[in-house]
């Protein structure tokens, strides 16, 4: 659903991220529960994953689902940014495989690439275990706090609450201090750095270029182990245009039982807008099987009739309803880009015969009303149209 409980998101996403304290549309409804539009969907899927039990012995593992829709975020209306966004989302549950890490960041990367964007930026990082991220939260806080009032107001709330939200920070005062902090990869347990190791062995078994981003966390509290980015460059900014990672223990915490999941997020505004400015056009067929040019009121039922019966054959037809000219009619069967034009009168409602020509190479064949309605493929094969 568009909105949910407003604690499904606070607790999921943390308390300190920007999600939570900037970002989201939240209010009381009639019955004085406190309700979020949804920021994202992971959270919304998992809550679902859990009240319907698809943990189940029943449902294949790793179980996996996809979703578009809009989300919603209180956030200033910027560039590839809006305040209601769609996105498009995949989740799978119930397998700590590293190689379903690979997986999806593969799919995504196969999805990008049919799109005609492959001039991404692919950029991972491990967040380890709870015992790495606590071993990294404590040597990020004494590196910090020497610094505490040269932070920016957000980093100095964040420093105690959730110092790895200081990395995300893009505030210029933080930066400095970001880029000498002290990597988290210096600080995963053995088991976490085998399986880190493990999923670049595998990109690097799938010829995949990546580069290994530390100061990378993700703006939400319940990624661990592997997370990631792809990243273009649109007029000379980076722009991350898909994000994800693995969060093991969210399922648990919706109070299901331990469920290992990994997933990713795609802005499909900001892709947009990037497809427009690299001069992309997507491979999007537009044009018509067929027009059908209408000569006078008195064939209007058999014209609605004939449309209904190609369009129930799984084929796009239009016709004229505006009584025009029958020159008007065929520019509009070409601003269409019809492959076939269709020309029907009173005569050819009589007669039961009807005229089908190919609108490219003007070649045409007279065949029943009634075969055309029920076996239109072989008039196109007929033209060469097939």
């Amino acid at each position: 659903p568009l909105f949910e409980s407003y604690d499904i998101f606070s607790r999921s996403a943390g308390d300190t991220s920007d999600v939570v304290t900037k970002e989201m549309y939240d209010f009381k409804d009639k019955g004085d529960r406190h309700i979020a539009l949804r920021p994202e969907g992971t959270a919304g899927v998992v809550r679902a994953f859990v009240e319907n039990k698809l943990y189940g012995p029943e449902f294949n593992k790793p179980y996996k689902v996809y979703y578009i829709g809009p989300m919603f975020r209180y956030e200033r209306p910027q560039s590839g940014r809006q305040r209601e966004f769609h996105q498009i989302g995949v989740e799978a549950f119930g397998a700590d495989n590293p190689a379903v890490d690979v997986e999806v960041i593969t799919m995504a990367l196969r999805f990008f690439k049919k799109l005609g964007l492959s001039d991404l930026r692919v950029a991972v990082n491990s967040l380890g275990d709870q015992e790495s991220r606590a071993n990294y939260r404590q040597a990020l806080i004494d590196y910090l706090k020497p610094h505490y009032d040269e932070l920016s107001e957000d980093s100095k709330e964040r420093l105690e609450k959730n110092p790895l939200r200081v990395l995300d920070s893009k505030d210029e005062r933080d930066q400095q201090f970001v880029e000498n902090a002290p990597s988290i990869l210096d600080y995963l347990t053995p088991a976490a750095a085998e399986r880190f190791d493990q999923v670049k062995e595998m990109l690097d078994s799938l010829g995949i270029d990546y580069v290994v981003d530390a100061t990378m966390v993700r703006g939400l509290d319940y990624y661990n182990h592997t997370i990631f980015e792809f990243i273009t460059e649109i007029e000379g900014n980076e722009l991350t245009v898909c994000a994800g990672g693995r969060y093991d223990g969210l399922v648990e915490y919706f109070g299901g039982p331990a469920t290992a999941g990994f997933g990713f997020g795609i802005g499909l505004e900001r892709i947009l807008l990037v497809l427009e400015k690299k001069g992309i056009e997507l491979p999007i067929e537009t044009g018509l099987d067929a027009y059908i040019a209408v000569l006078g009121d008195e064939v209007n039922e058999a014209a609605l009739s004939l449309v209904q019966a190609l369009r129930i054959q799984g084929f796009k037809a239009e016709r004229d309803y505006l009584g025009r000219k029958l020159k008007a009619q065929f520019k509009s069967a070409d601003v269409f880009a019809a492959k076939a034009l269709i020309t029907l009168g009173s005569s050819e409602v009589e007669s039961g015969q009807v005229t089908v020509k190919n609108n490219q190479t003007r070649q045409e064949v007279t065949v029943a009303l009634e075969s055309l309605k029920k076996d239109f493929p072989s008039v196109l094969a007929e033209l060469g149209l097939a």
